[in-house]
């Protein structure tokens, strides 16, 4: 009898213990996905803008970021959180020329879900 209790104890720690890295995970995970990106593209033939003057009207605007960084014909701005990518989206929708597209980076980068930014942001046609 006192097998199967040492065994039965084995076997709820081995369970606390995968429960634990479990929800260790997750946190993880959801902290992870705090990070938000912001992608300006430009339009037509436009040049793209400099990371300086991108991080000029951020600073002025009190806005913190983690990086600017080109990719292919984007620059991508990485905040810690959604809530620094609206507002510096907001402040970036102003400030720079309506030649540029600012939005949300999405995990996907097929062609739809760029078509679905570019109709979001139709104000900066024409």
């Amino acid at each position: 009898m006192g097998s199967n209790h040492l065994l039965l104890r084995r076997f709820a720690l081995g369970m606390s213990v995968m429960l634990m890295l479990c929800i260790m995970l997750w946190l993880w995970a959801a902290i992870q996905r705090e990070e938000s990106t912001l992608a300006i593209r430009p339009m037509n033939q436009a040049n793209m803008p400099d990371g300086f003057s991108i991080s000029h009207h951020l600073d002025a605007n009190g806005i913190r970021f983690k990086s600017i960084t080109p990719k292919d014909d984007a620059l991508l701005i990485t905040f810690e959180s959604s809530e620094q990518s609206a507002a510096a989206k907001r402040v970036l929708d102003t400030t720079l020329p309506h030649v540029y597209v600012v939005a949300l980076q999405d995990e996907e980068t097929d062609p739809a879900s760029w078509l679905s930014l570019l109709r979001d942001t139709s104000h900066r046609f024409g």
